[in-house]
């Protein structure tokens, strides 16, 4: 008897191949298989939502290579992976070789794992399943209602904003989270408070304060509303006598987090690593397909799509025995320590995210893998010991310290005993309150403090900071959006789709991401409200476990969809959607201004168009430009001043005579690096930045000679073939090297480890 065992990636079939031995040939399917055309109709409402499917172009060989390999096997076994998408390639491979004629008279098996180790897959192989088709049915349901959202409401926006614009069901959702909140900030208002802090000395050390009640009277946030109210409260605490009225302690024990899944990861692999969501799942990718270890492959980490914190009793088992072998007996607690899933719709048979072995730890890792993938390996690796190890305790201490009716109160805390924190600690969204972090000395009722300093303090409040990734994960995940192995994709196609830029590492929408989103708003609110998106996703979780049907889920959606769809495409004009009126009135002819969308953003127009041509641009906060900063550089052509411009790609010099003088330098100028251009002779290579920022050196005779490189040219010969220069190339794996400039010459030389490296 012989096998053929499909997977997803070339990765898995290699160590899987050799883990199964004689009998099994294990290919790739390389994801999936079949998809729907490019093209409108590929999901038909009009025939009860008929599915086209066809077979992707690459993919073509790839199903050719088992259907070949099963005419000498007996059996076929779909092993792609355990979730939703993983069970619908399994389908689909086996629908398409049902279709050649390749499974007569052969038997089809599926089998799944959570971990790419010896053990797991012949206890998979060993019991097989068939095909879950309500998984199937769920998956195809997603896909048909992202399929019918995107081709329906992407052509309205190419009608009614610009082309090259797309929707998508949870894609617009996100989007909308973003600019609301940007809206939140543009019009908060901060509010004034202020508080009055002390710095105080005790017979047995020195700690601080804060006033908290005053004539009796407890203070709330704003009931030092200015400086005036403050500076009295200042010079009352300045002149008081105080004592220590009472002192209270208590302990609090601090338990750790549970194990990751894939949205835990994806937010602490952002705040603690810096990685995007998508870069986080790559690294987790590779993690779990494994590597080699002592001369056998095998993967580190269990599967990375999972919403279960589920854990195996085996590893819960290993885990403990670690904990009292490398930490002792303190650290572990008295029994097991068990987490249950919040999710609903969380599928428990599977596991969270934790390695395969714990005794392969991040140090014994570091040799193998790259600094980035050993780096989230040991984030993976702690999480998952430290949500079996001892609680935290903390000593907790609050003091009132009194002068008549004026109370100052002091708070702080010690770590009695760091259980879990000596190992990991949950990574925040924001930083941690300064009062959060204290000690205070020992302090005794009724003994003297003296009261060395008083301080009022200017506060205002502020409004929620912009999403980052981990902060827009957990947003999306609170209100039941999306799923897994969603929310990395979600976030890189608001960046590709140019509807967001990340400033300081948060999401801010971009001029045509915001009027995307307030036409999808204002014409198709369910579709972009959370609480809709996420019943669509409950509803789906029901198919999944075979409680609805998923075509008339495809029906009650559809219907009132289209008829708006169409209603929108027939009366809304796109000068509804992209010119917003202003109060303000053009200074050449009178006329009312609108903010319009250009090809770069949002600008002032005048009406009058196209008459009067009058523009000019706006700020960050859709208010009209100041008038632009001068530099002190004369343009060449014109010898007007050149001004200091912000255009799409960041900030340039543009001639302040415009339009009569049209002239734009670079704000920086190009470095001359002194190399002669090998192409042409008569240049030398300039610094220059690209587009998008990206260093490059090109001819100083562009655009007669286009000789470029992104390699840095050094002055030096290539000793092997007598180039007139090589260049420099730093990359995080091999370091600083040399290499010839020729394309057709192999010298490369190892050079000076860098900082930049």
């Amino acid at each position: 008897m012989s096998s053929v065992v499909v997977v997803e990636s070339p990765a898995k079939a290699k160590t899987i191949e050799k883990y199964l031995g004689k009998g099994y040939k294990v290919l790739a399917s390389y994801g999936h298989v079949r998809a729907f055309p490019k093209k409108d109709g590929s999901v038909d409402p009009e025939q009860d939502f008929a599915l086209r499917y066809e077979v992707i172009a690459d993919k073509k060989k790839r199903l050719d290579a088992i259907e070949n390999a099963l005419k000498k096997a007996d059996t076929l076994i779909l092993a792609s992976d355990l979730d939703r998408e993983g069970e619908a390639i399994a389908w689909h491979v086996s629908e398409e070789l049902k279709q050649r004629g390749a499974l007569k008279g052969k038997t089809v098996e599926r089998i799944t794992f959570h971990e790419i180790t010896k053990k797991a897959i012949t206890e998979a192989v060993a019991h097989p399943r068939s095909i879950d088709y309500q998984l199937v049915d769920a998956q195809q349901a997603r896909s048909a209602l992202d399929y019918l959202v995107g081709f329906t409401l992407s052509p309205l926006l190419w009608r009614k904003i610009k082309t090259g614009l797309s929707a998508g069901r949870v894609q617009s959702v996100a989007l909308r989270l973003i600019c609301e909140r940007e809206q939140d900030i543009r019009a908060f208002v901060p509010k004034e408070y202020w508080d009055v802090e002390a710095n105080c000395t005790a017979s047995q050390g020195k700690f601080k304060a804060k006033l908290h009640t005053l004539d009796g009277n407890k203070l709330g946030k704003f009931a030092l509303a200015d400086g005036v109210t403050a500076r009295a409260a200042e010079r009352k605490v300045k002149a008081g006598s105080f004592a220590v009225a009472s002192v209270s302690k208590k302990k609090k024990q601090q338990h750790p987090s549970p194990p990751f899944i894939t949205s835990t990861l994806q937010m602490d692999a952002a705040r603690k690593l810096g990685f995007t969501a998508r870069k986080t799942m790559q690294l987790a990718q590779k993690l779990y397909e494994g590597i080699d270890v002592g001369g056998e492959r095998t993967g580190l980490i269990t599967y990375m799509r999972t919403d279960s914190v589920s854990l195996a009793e085996e590893s819960i088992t290993d885990m403990r025995a670690h904990i009292t072998e490398h930490f002792g007996a303190d650290y572990l607690p008295g029994k097991p320590r068990r987490f249950k899933t919040k999710s609903k719709n969380a599928q428990e048979a599977h596991e969270a995210i934790r390695p395969t072995l714990i005794s392969q730890t991040p140090q014994a890792m570091k040799n193998v893998l790259d600094a980035d993938a050993a780096r989230l390996y040991e984030l993976i690796w702690k999480r998952a010991l430290a949500c079996q190890m001892s609680p935290a305790v903390l000593d907790q201490v609050s003091a009132d310290i009194t002068s008549g009716d004026t109370i100052l109160r002091a708070t702080g805390s010690t770590i009695a005993f760091d259980g879990f924190r000596k190992l990991y600690l949950e990574g925040r969204d924001e930083p941690a309150r300064e009062e959060d972090a204290g000690m205070l000395p020992p302090l005794k009722e009724g003994e003297s403090v003296q009261v060395e300093k008083a301080e009022a303090k200017q506060h205002f409040t502020e409004p929620k900071p912009r999403f980052s990734e981990a902060s827009l994960v957990k947003e999306l995940e609170s209100h039941g959006i999306g799923r897994p192995s969603t929310y990395a994709s979600i976030l890189n196609v608001l960046r590709t789709r140019n509807y967001v830029e990340m400033d300081k590492k948060r999401f801010m929408p971009t001029d045509i991401g915001e009027i995307v989103s307030k036409f999808l708003t204002k014409y198709f609110a369910d579709i972009v409200e959370t609480g809709f998106t996420a019943d669509i996703e409950d509803q789906l979780d029901a198919v999944a476990r075979g409680e609805a049907e998923w075509k008339p889920l495809l029906r009650k959606f559809w219907a009132p969809f289209k008829e708006r769809v169409d209603h929108t495409m027939e009366n809304v004009k796109r000068s509804d959607v992209t010119h917003e009126e202003t109060d303000q009135t053009c200074p050449e002819c009178g006329k009312p201004m609108a903010i319009k969308l250009g090809r770069y953003g949002r600008f002032l127009a005048c009406t009058g168009y196209p008459e009067c041509k009058h523009a000019q641009p706006l700020n960050d906060k859709g208010e009209e430009q100041p008038e632009p900063e001068m530099s002190d550089q004369k343009c060449e052509k014109c010898g007007s001043l050149m001004a200091i411009k912000h255009g799409r790609y960041g900030k340039f010099l543009g001639c302040s005579a415009y339009p009569e003088c049209k002239n734009i330098q670079p704000l920086e100028k190009p470095k001359d690096t002194g190399i002669p251009c090998p192409e042409c002779g008569k240049g030398t290579f300039l610094e220059k930045k690209s587009r998008r920022g990206k260093i490059f050196y090109s001819c100083s005779t562009y655009p007669k000679c286009k000789k470029a490189l992104w390699n840095k040219p050094i002055d030096q010969p290539c000793p092997k073939c007598g180039a007139p220069f090589v260049t420099e190339k730093i990359t995080k794996r091999r370091g600083l090297e040399h290499l010839c400039a020729e394309e057709d010459c192999d010298w490369r030389e190892q050079g000076e480890t860098s900082e930049a490296a």
